[in-house]
């Protein structure tokens, strides 16, 4: 982002949301950093430093806000190609990768060299990768405090610390607090049945919109649309629960609540509500490049909560309709998902794992109505995802990732571009030879459809969803 000293300030001075969680201002009369949508009172100018992270300005000795909680500014949004993979590499280390696997094998996941995933990380936004990772933790950390009932012990690791007193040193010295007298700013109205966030977005958002493209896919048993709500059974790794994710009127947040059953990997659920969302995008710059084609600058591109089961249902889907692939995916999870007991009554089934589908035979999913070629495309996906030759998730090398797919059997650029649009969050995905895509554009030419395509790059996922929408 090209910005001198007096436009970011500006920003500042109008409390500019469009530029919230892209930088960070430190008061050196306070030693406090804000975002610049904060109401407290505007600090002089020459009190200013401008930092492109929470990380930096930590690094440089600054606390976070208490009024305007840096750790619930919405995320970077991906501007161009190396935005885009610093911004990726974020997701991924916010995500809570670094808790689970070291930074090498992250680095070749992604398709790059260590060293440029470092040089990367520290160019745009000032710290290392592991700063990085220790600061949204800590800021993450810092919102569980205030917003859960959860004990000190599980918001260290739910956060994705390993050790109590590890936590409590780093809180004490970064921000010169005691995670215990920080809970005196916490609400007296917390349910202890269930843990309530905030996830923050930049707008305008067409919430009715994104939860209609949902509601019209899916997957019965697993998810359900009430009430202008999403909720979803979840299973990650050993824990089991529930989420409802509804927006916040006249604010630009998300409400989520969990079961306390998903408290431990609490960081890594909320991480993919964002990318179900669409939460980390910027609409109005993606709307001003698209031009005409984005009549409405609050669409987002729906993600994935689950990449194997976005990636079976894009399977489904080939060649008919929606409410057709819908019936065949409603007998797929009643028949090889694991039932889960909820409070709800239609939330009954998780999704079924590639480690299930990947031991099956054919026929199993034939006797479904699966046809022969859709089953067999199914089966190879899990097992290329069980060998890990296939990874599904963002950030991984696209091209390499899409090349791959259309090695298996009964996948080809349709479901190879949906796959890439929806679970691994590439921005530029496109189905030139989609039927929807067509109609709208009134062109049957797969050909033309991508020359036509080019002058939306690198954001041509967002055209496609424009150009669905103009035929509902």
């Amino acid at each position: 982002m090209e910005m001198n000293f007096d436009g970011y300030y500006k920003a500042v001075l109008t409390h500019d949301s469009r530029f919230d969680g892209i930088f960070f201002v430190g008061v050196s009369s306070t030693k406090i950093y804000c975002r610049t949508v904060c109401t407290a009172k505007t600090p002089q100018a020459q009190n200013c430093t401008f930092f492109p992270s929470a990380a930096a300005a930590e690094k440089a000795g600054y606390r976070p806000c208490l009024r305007c909680r840096p750790e619930l500014a919405p995320g970077k949004a991906r501007v161009d190609a190396i935005n885009r993979l610093a911004s990726m590499i974020a997701s991924r280390i916010e995500d809570g990768e670094l808790v689970e696997k070291p930074l090498d094998e992250l680095a070749m996941e992604m398709g790059i060299s260590l060293r440029h995933l470092r040089r990367v990380v520290k160019s745009e936004f000032g710290v290392s990768p592991i700063e990085l990772a220790q600061t949204q933790r800590l800021l993450f950390a810092k919102r569980l405090l205030t917003d859960t009932n959860l004990s000190i012990t599980e918001i260290a690791f739910a956060s994705g610390f390993n050790s109590l007193r590890r936590f409590n040193t780093l809180f004490k010295e970064k921000y010169n607090l005691n995670p215990t007298n920080l809970r005196k700013n916490r609400s007296d109205k917390i349910d202890n049945e269930i843990l309530v966030c905030e996830l923050a977005y930049r707008p305008p958002f067409n919430w009715k919109a994104l939860l209609k493209f949902l509601s019209e896919r899916s997957l019965s048993g697993i998810e359900l649309i009430e009430n202008n709500s999403y909720l979803r059974t979840v299973a990650y790794k050993k824990y089991r629960g529930w989420i409802k994710v509804e927006p916040v009127e006249n604010e630009f947040v998300l409400l989520v609540s969990l079961s306390t059953s998903l408290a431990p990997v609490l960081l890594q659920v909320l991480a993919r509500v964002k990318r179900l969302f669409d939460l980390g995008t910027e609409p109005q710059q993606i709307a001003a490049h698209l031009g005409e084609v984005a009549k409405d600058p609050g669409l987002r591109v729906p993600g994935a909560f689950d990449g194997f089961e976005i990636a079976v249902r894009g399977i489904l889907g080939q060649q008919v309709s929606v409410k057709a692939a819908t019936t065949l995916a409603r007998r797929f999870v009643n028949t090889f998902g694991e039932k889960l007991e909820t409070s709800f009554e239609h939330l009954t089934h998780l999704s079924p794992t590639p480690n299930k589908i990947a031991s099956l035979q054919v026929t199993e999913l034939t006797n479904l109505g699966i046809i022969a070629s859709r089953a067999n495309a199914i089966l190879a996906l899990a097992q290329a995802i069980v060998k890990k030759e296939i990874i599904l998730e963002p950030g991984v090398n696209i091209a390499n990732t899409i090349t791959e797919l259309k090695k298996l059997p009964g996948i080809g650029e349709w479901t190879a571009q949906y796959i890439a649009m929806r679970v691994l969050n590439w921005p530029d995905a496109f189905l030139h030879t989609d039927l929807g895509i067509y109609k709208a554009l009134n062109e049957r030419n797969p050909k033309r459809v991508l020359e036509l395509s080019e002058k939306w790059k690198p954001w041509r996922a967002y055209a496609a969803i424009h150009l669905w929408h103009s035929l509902v």
